[in-house]
């Protein structure tokens, strides 16, 4: 009866029990089946392959895509041509040679051409003929604007006849990009020393970096008249200019009779003191010289005597 008594007893808590699980058991359920159905929604919507297009609206965008990828090639082709391209820096040089009808008046025309190119003689040199067989001729130097190298050329071959025509180029713009750069770095280096110079240390120091100072200074002034006499000759071309009479030269003007009578006795007069004072010298030294010649000459007729006697003494 006791026993029956605390079975009956605990009953009441045990009945509070399942129905407290139960209750919790009501709440937690549908969350779960609801999470669950949520999840397994998702993961069928990812894993489901996406509906293939219809063949004609694909072939529609591969033409499309092709037709846009030629035409990006199409606009970077362009752009690549017109974009602006670096000319090389040419040193020209250039030679003619021509065949005028008076070289007078043909260096005046050319020397009025060169003034309208805006350049310089340089240089100029005529040799007259020594007989009449022989030509006039006449070579210029000539420095004229790179721009206007052609066009002069042009203008020159146009007073006479072209007997040759040569032209030629050299590209440097390598060497002014190597001097431009080393120049750059010369003057960062400069900087540098500058600012260490401006610090103060001790007088080794300040001697050593003054030293680096002055040979960064010396190599900037160098490379500086390098780089300025590529550029002045890249930017002016010169031409050397040979000018030949036509024809034979005839000589210039014709010497007076009397002038030239008045000339060869000149000459004539000349030559006889010239011949004079050389017999005059020729004298002086045989008159010292004259004790050598008595003494070989006794020599001489001694040696003559006793062979003389000598003979006739055989002879008898």
């Amino acid at each position: 009866m006791t026993n029956q008594l605390k079975v009956n007893r605990h009953q009441p808590e045990r009945f509070a029990i399942v129905l407290l699980l139960g209750a919790l058991s009501a709440i937690t359920l549908p969350s779960c089946s609801q999470e669950y159905s949520t999840s397994l929604s998702s993961y069928q919507r990812e894993m489901k392959p996406a509906a293939a297009p219809a063949p004609k609206q694909a072939m529609d965008n591969m033409v499309s895509q092709s037709e846009t990828k030629i035409a990006s090639n199409e606009e970077t082709a362009i752009a690549s041509a017109q974009a602006p391209r670096t000319l090389p820096q040419l040193i020209k040089k250039a030679e003619l040679t021509l065949v005028v009808g008076s070289i007078d008046k043909s260096m005046q025309q050319v020397s009025a051409l060169v003034k309208k190119q805006q350049g310089d003689i340089l240089g100029f040199q005529e040799s007259q003929p020594t007989d009449p067989s022989s030509r006039q001729t006449a070579s210029m130097q000539l420095r004229i604007p790179s721009q206007k190298l052609d066009a002069t050329l042009d203008a020159l071959a146009k007073l006479g006849s072209v007997e040759s025509r040569s032209l030629t180029a050299e590209d440097v713009s390598d060497q002014l990009v190597d001097f431009q750069a080393r120049l750059k770095n010369l003057r960062k280096s400069e900087e540098a020393l500058l600012k260490i110079m401006e610090r103060s240390g001790t007088v080794r120091d300040v001697l050593q970096v003054s030293q680096q100072l002055s040979n960064t200074r010396e190599s900037i002034e160098r490379i500086s008249a390098q780089l300025k006499s590529l550029q002045n000759q890249v930017a002016y071309s010169t031409i050397n200019l040979n000018l030949q009479a036509a024809v034979s030269a005839a000589p210039v003007s014709v010497t007076p009779v009397g002038l030239r009578v008045q000339e060869s006795w000149g000459k004539a007069t000349h030559s006889v003191s010239e011949f004079t004072m050389s017999l005059l010298s020729l004298t002086i030294w045989l008159f010292a010289f004259s004790p050598y010649f008595f003494f070989i000459g006794a020599i001489v007729y001694g040696i003559y005597r006793y062979h003389k006697s000598k003979s006739q003494l055989v002879s008898k």
